[in-house]
Formats: C-alpha cells, structure tokens, sequence
C-alpha cells in the first residue's frame, strides 16, 4: 500500500533493521526467563512484570500484512476498528481486570530521517559498517555525532503530525504521557509531530533507556545535558532523569540482549507507576490507556522483541501502536 505522496516508505536497509540476525532475540529469551525468576532481599521479584500482545486491535498485529510495503499513514494507522470502540475496549479490559492485570495503547514512533540514513543509503550498509558508522562526515554530508533531520525528516513528522490531527478528529486518544530519546533526531521528530496537538501540561520525558543502541557508531552518541535542554528547554522537555555527559557511548556495539533488557525496564517502570501497593490503581490505569515514545529503529525492535510481536519493519519517521498486556507476578 504505497503512495507517492508519502515519504513513509519502507527502504531495504529498514527491512534489515527489523528482521535481520534473529539470534539475538532467542538469546534474550535465554536471558529474560533467567532475570524474571530474581527476587531482591526482601523475597520480592526484581521484574515483576510479564509482557504480550493483545490482538484484534491493529492490522500491524496480524501476521497476514505484509510490513514491505503496508503504510499506516494511508490506512488510519492500521486501526481494525473506530477509536470509539478502541478507547472503550481497554477502558472495559482494564476495569474488568484482576488487579495485577493493566492494557495499554503503545505508540512507537521512529524518527524522522537523519543525515546518518542519507549517508547509509548513499554509501550502503556493507560501508557503512566498515567506514563511515566511525566518522563525522564524508566529505560532503556531516552526520554524526547526534545528527539532526534532514529535509525528509522534517516532512516526514509534518505527514505524522497530519495523519494525528484526522485521527484525533476521529476520536484517537492524546497518549498522557509522552517519552522521548535523547538524541535530537528524535527530539525535534516529537516536537514537529506534536506540535499544536499536544497540551503543554504534557511534558516530553527524555529517557536514556529507549535511546538507540549504544555504541560504536558515532552518530549514536547523544549531546550534552546541557545542549540538550538549549535546544529543547522551550519545549517543556525534562531532562531530570539523564546526566550530564554520555557516559554510555563506547567502542564497543550494545548487544540486542542489553538493549530488550533496558527496555524492558522501561515498561516495567512504565507499568509499574500505575500501581499502588503492588496492586493496579483502576484511576491510573484509565488515565494512562495510551503512551507515546519517540526513539530508533534499534529501539522498536526491542520493543517489539520484548513484546514478543511480530517483527515489523518501520520506515524513518514510521510507528507502530501495539495494544499490550502486562501482568505483574505475585
């Protein structure tokens, strides 16, 4: 379902990013069903949380579309029902939950194309991986480190920003909370996608954890505390959570394996703050149905392997809204 008009179009190296190399994620398995049997001192389970899809809400879901060439953007965000029916079925699955049940609406957004994406399709992967993922420039485009949108980058988010005014005029919930990557390609993908749609009382929370995968490639490693709320202060961005420098960025590439774990943390966190005494707080549950991220292409996927979705492959600029189940263990 491809238009000309639209800019969120899947390329090769897209499809690669979301179903390459799938070891790595049979590797987390390993890992995840280790950790989530730890209990801290006080007998208490340090994940808590269990993770799943719930299906009948978005065509995204459904093994059947082919994630080459669906466009979201073309197809009411691939929603299988109104969003009247939408909002209303998670409010009635979560008043009718046990109360260690919650669903919630992710919306996982990718930002827009970057000067690294140009250089990737200019050069190929195979260069990339051997050149340019080290440098700052070359020679004619500077994308690295932390670069910012290109001009497709910028259209891109203005065609999400589009595509959210209809769909909130068709009843799509504003997510209540809105989370954002450090780097600035995210960043200004949030800002431009949101703008005049979000309540300024909804602060975008920068979170290290959905940060792209950490290290080795230059154009990975983020600005400084400091440039960061230069740049994004105005916008309401808080910055509380992150330290000053990037102590993360190394040498060495972040495994698929750390990267799920972090974002597991990140919705255990996430799910986590709806609870009251270890119990889901129905009040909290209501209020936050629907959650907006702002990350990378590294991000979903672990996002999505967490979740253990289907792989779905996400154009720059592109999103995918998952319905979720978490269930915390007793």
């Amino acid at each position: 379902m491809t238009n000309p008009k639209s800019l969120l179009i899947p390329t090769e190296s897209d499809y690669i990013d979301a179903h390459g190399d799938t070891k790595p994620e049979e590797q987390f398995r390993e890992t995840w069903n280790k950790l989530r049997l730890e209990k801290d001192a006080n007998g208490n389970y340090k994940y808590p949380w269990d993770f799943e899809v719930v299906q009948g809400f978005f065509k995204q879901s459904d093994d059947s579309t082919d994630d080459r060439v669906f466009n979201y953007a073309l197809d009411h965000m691939g929603r299988l029902k109104s969003w009247k029916e939408i909002v209303s079925d998670l409010e009635k699955l979560n008043s009718e939950a046990p109360d260690n049940v919650e669903y919630k609406l992710l919306i996982l957004a990718r930002h827009g194309e970057g000067w690294h994406n140009r250089v990737v399709n200019k050069h190929g992967l195979e260069a990339w991986d051997n050149k340019y993922h080290a440098l700052t420039t070359d020679g004619e485009i500077t994308y690295a480190p932390d670069p910012e949108l290109t001009d497709i980058g910028i259209k891109q988010a203005q065609e999400n920003r589009d595509l959210w005014k209809k769909e909130i005029e068709l009843g799509a919930p504003i997510p209540s909370k809105f989370f954002v990557s450090p780097l600035q390609r995210s960043s200004n993908t949030l800002v431009i996608t949101w703008q005049d749609l979000k309540p300024k009382d909804k602060q975008p929370i920068v979170v290290e954890k959905i940060r792209e995968t950490i290290g080795k490639n230059l154009c990975d490693k983020r600005s400084s505390k400091t440039i960061i709320d230069q740049r994004f202060g105005k916008y309401g961005f808080k910055t509380d959570g992150i330290v000053e420098e990037d102590i993360y960025f190394g040498d060495e590439r972040e495994s698929m394996t750390h990267q799920s774990m972090r974002i597991n943390e990140f919705l255990q966190d996430l799910f986590e703050s709806d609870c009251k005494n270890g119990k889901v707080d129905k009040n909290l549950a209501k209020e936050n149905i629907a959650i907006s991220t702002t990350s990378h292409a590294g991000t979903i996927r672990c996002f999505i392997n967490v979740l253990n979705h289907r792989k779905f492959t996400i154009s720059t600029g592109g999103m995918i809204p998952i319905v979720c189940r978490g269930t915390r263990r007793q």
